[in-house]
């Protein structure tokens, strides 16, 4: 069942394309047909479906002004509340594959409430194309009391689900050009964002969305779901291949090529969004039951000089945007550290099952800076934390930009050495003055040596302010230790702190970064 903080703002429209088809039905010849789609004259050879053809629907459109489509979802279904709009579900009938024994069953999503953007599905069949049309009666409308549609209106998305005897609910396309995946267990939370133009700039972010998809049959028991996808805005468009493998660890890898339509100076490349509202180390105005409620308590990056980098997430009192400036990154992701029920007491919500998410470039990203954007919220649903990789370098109008990069939809990040890392950032008031005491806790197989724990020495250092009373407390029966110090910012506004374990001149920790402000 989706969340309420799924029904994210979708910004630019997802309506067909003049490239794609309006067929009201599933096999009535369209006059502009798709890539492979099978020809008016039925007699003639049908063309087969190559992932290039997507790629030169994203091209041409990118030649032509951009086109806001227009809005023909009717009223009844523009103004559903979210209670009103999660209760319109496919029918048993409506679901595709679901008797198939084809390892994935496909969910079609009703357009509603603030998903009022078409979407065209294509489906694609031993290489030949068919457009999934809309039908009223594959759908369960609940207690609305709303007059079906008797147009084709198309969709807003859909929802994947794995395997063939008990399907499980993997990943939800829908909204914008975001997506959610999870693995094996866990409950929906971060959301990836495909394509990320100019958020956190007063000029306003542009959202780019989906305008249609074509979904391969998979074999039969396959375990893994290919997609393709057409997305479009005003600055840009572009053609994605989605490779879906769903397991304990979710893995996607995601292939874009861009085209712009004008100069791309801020682009983000594997992108994600997700909530933080308050946590240990930060509970500013906080008046909740709950003892915690986060999607996600950190953004972890494996920098081009092979550190790893730990930097906690906060709900600031502004608006603060970090850039992390790299070449060549080995990886990034926002993450769930936190496993355990207690820490967030919400019976409800689940936070502790929710997905981290961790993006590996697939070849080299060059120059440019890991974007981190902390938003102000006082609700869940906001994803209120962006990251996003943004390249130095602008993209000049009418260039062709391809990349790739795979995600791991995980409950924690793949083949990490074996550094200790930071499970625990707390701060306080500090002696007096704005001084300010902090707690970071690190826990790591290293702490449980005593020999290795007499040669540790924290390396801490502040961009602006007095660090002091500077203490550690080593715990190697729990293979954790803590480190304590206290920052007087002085008249400073905000101060960027490091900490990292030493022994030896060599790290045994990863490296804890922290941005102070009042």
């Amino acid at each position: 069942m989706m969340d309420r903080r799924q029904l994210l703002r979708t910004g630019a429209a997802t309506a067909v394309l003049g490239t794609t088809t309006r067929a009201a039905a599933q096999d009535t010849p369209a006059p502009a047909p798709a890539p492979g789609a099978a020809p008016a004259d039925a007699r003639a050879e049908k063309p087969r479906f190559e992932a290039s053809q997507v790629t030169e629907l994203a091209r041409q459109l990118a030649k032509r002004p951009f086109a806001q489509p227009a809005n023909d979802l009717p009223d009844a279904f523009s103004s559903l509340s979210y209670e009103q709009y999660v209760g319109i579900r496919a029918r048993p009938n409506g679901l595709l594959w679901s008797n198939a024994n084809r390892g994935f069953v496909i969910e079609p999503l009703h357009r509603g409430s603030l998903f009022r953007d078409q979407v065209v599905l294509y489906i694609v069949e031993e290489g030949i194309v068919r457009r999934l049309g809309y039908d009223a009666a594959a759908f369960d409308f609940g207690r609305l009391s709303v007059q079906p549609p008797t147009q084709d209106i198309g969709f807003s998305g859909f929802r994947v689900f794995s395997g063939s005897e008990r399907p499980y609910e993997v990943a939800i396309f829908q909204g914008a050009t975001f997506f959610r995946a999870i693995a094996r267990g866990q409950t929906m939370g971060v959301v990836a964002r495909t394509l990320t133009l100019r958020p956190g700039e007063t000029r306003g972010e542009e959202i780019p969305a989906f305008r249609a998809f074509w979904i391969e049959q998979p074999a039969p028991a396959a375990d893994t779901l290919t997609i393709h996808a057409l997305m479009d805005s005003e600055s840009a468009s572009g053609a994605v291949r989605f490779t879906v493998r769903p397991g304990d660890v979710t893995i996607i890898d995601v292939e874009v090529t861009l085209f712009a339509r004008v100069n791309l100076d801020h682009v983000g490349w594997g992108g994600m969004a997700a909530t933080y509202v308050f946590g240990a180390s930060s509970r500013r105005n906080t008046d909740d039951v709950r003892a915690a409620v986060y999607d996600t308590n950190g953004l972890q990056m494996y920098n081009g000089k092979q550190e790893w980098l730990w930097r906690p997430i906060s709900n600031p009192q502004a608006l603060q945007i970090s850039a992390f400036v790299d070449t060549n990154p080995r990886g990034f992701g926002l993450l769930q550290r936190d496993r355990d029920a207690a820490i967030f007491q919400d019976d409800d919500q689940n936070y502790e099952r929710r997905p981290s998410l961790w993006v590996e470039p697939l070849g080299d990203w060059g120059d440019g800076s890991v974007q981190l954007i902390e938003i102000p919220t006082d609700s869940e649903v906001n994803d209120n934390v962006i990251a996003y990789w943004r390249p130095r370098q602008a993209l000049p109008a009418g260039s062709e930009t391809s990349y790739v990069y795979r995600q791991f939809w995980c409950w924690k990040v793949p083949d990490q050495p074996p550094l200790a890392m930071v499970v625990q950032t707390r701060s306080g008031r500090g002696g007096g003055g704005r001084r300010r005491k902090f707690l970071v806790e690190f826990v790591g197989d290293v702490l449980g040596d005593a020999r290795t724990l007499v040669e540790i020495k924290p390396a801490l250092s502040a961009a602006t302010g007095t660090l002091s009373n500077v203490r550690v407390w080593p715990y190697p029966e729990r293979k954790a230790l803590r480190v304590g110090f206290e920052l007087d910012p002085g008249n400073e506004q905000n101060s960027e702190l490091r900490l990292v374990l030493e022994a030896g001149g060599k790290p045994l920790s990863e490296t804890w970064l922290y941005r102070w402000t009042p």
